[in-house]
């Protein structure tokens, strides 16, 4: 079978991936698959930046703004929608451009891993809720340390779902996903990845963050996120950034300032964690973005990268 041609544009939150994503689509004949683990809730459209219409300039997005923030959605479940996806781009004459932040999403697809993620145990789960509300999050991925350091290392003690699902896992199936992880490697990828990410010093991007933040704020951010407070059957509200940082000012026990400014620190230190991620991947091509280059250089540079495969 012959492999499909990926385009991947990733990086961290703030670094203009969107947009490069969508002026690759424009110019190759391509449809966006979004890979950001935040962007697939219906309602929660600031707060992930989830790009306009205007933003997507008719270009079709796919996995986005689909899901119930109710449901739950693992990476196994991500990884079968997405190659559902990209084989449907494909077989249309299309280029499958896969844009997005959240690592785990983008490589499980890219490399081809299948999880064995059907084991479940409502009581344990609910065993581990407990745990983590009585001990902390620090102590639940204490836990998943002890028994898988692998996937521990890739993920963030606020990220408790998923660490609660990587627990679960092991419980059910006696294998760790780091395991399962490596087993999957054995099955070739049916893709052919050209991975990019756009690279801006450090301090640049930070000032990008900033700014972010303060266009989503301008935008509605308080609103959105004031309402879904309203929902107490939101978990995934409580540990989106965008959302409970602000909680604070919308309980009254914080000024908006200080508010705002522990956003931005939460967010910066975000992409400081996805640059990590990102950086462990060779075959990620960096596109320099550093104060002397114009944005169409960068378009530029990412139209030559895809024109080295033959596929063009």
């Amino acid at each position: 079978m012959d492999k499909i041609f990926l385009v991947v544009v990733c990086g961290p939150t703030a670094s203009g991936k969107t947009k490069l994503a969508v002026d690759i689509a424009l110019r190759f004949g391509g449809e966006v698959v979004s890979a950001d683990s935040m962007q697939i809730y219906k309602g929660m459209d600031i707060a992930s930046a989830k790009p306009t219409e205007e933003e997507k300039m008719g270009v079709p997005h796919h996995l986005m703004d689909f899901l119930d923030p109710r449901e739950p959605f693992s990476v196994a479940d991500y990884a079968v929608l997405a190659r559902k996806a990209i084989a449907d781009i494909h077989s249309r004459g299309k280029l499958p451009v896969m844009c997005g932040g959240t690592g785990l999403y983008i490589n499980t697809v890219v490399d081809n891993i299948e999880f064995d993620d059907t084991g479940s145990d409502p009581a344990y789960r609910a065993e581990l809720k407990a745990i983590a509300e009585e001990k902390g999050a620090g102590y639940l991925l204490e836990m998943l340390a002890a028994a898988d350091p692998e996937t521990a290392s890739q993920l963030h003690e606020n990220n408790v779902k998923r660490v609660i699902r990587a627990l679960e896992v092991y419980h059910t199936s006696g294998r760790t996903m780091s395991e399962q992880k490596a087993a999957s490697r054995l099955n070739p990828s049916p893709y052919v990845p050209c991975m990019m990410m756009i690279d801006h010093p450090r301090e640049q991007l930070y000032e990008r963050i900033d700014r972010r933040v303060d266009m989503m704020l301008e935008a509605g951010l308080l609103d959105e996120a004031r309402e879904f407070f309203t929902h107490t059957d939101y978990p995934t509200a409580a540990q989106a950034i965008g959302y409970k940082e602000l909680k604070p000012y919308l309980d009254g026990s914080r000024p908006l300032e200080e508010c705002v400014c522990e956003l931005k620190r939460a967010t910066r230190r975000y992409a400081k964690r996805q640059l990590t991620w990102f950086r462990k991947d060779s075959r990620i091509e960096h596109i320099s973005a550093d104060y002397a280059v114009n944005y169409d250089k960068i378009v530029k540079n990412a139209e030559k990268l895809i024109k080295t495969y033959s596929f063009f």
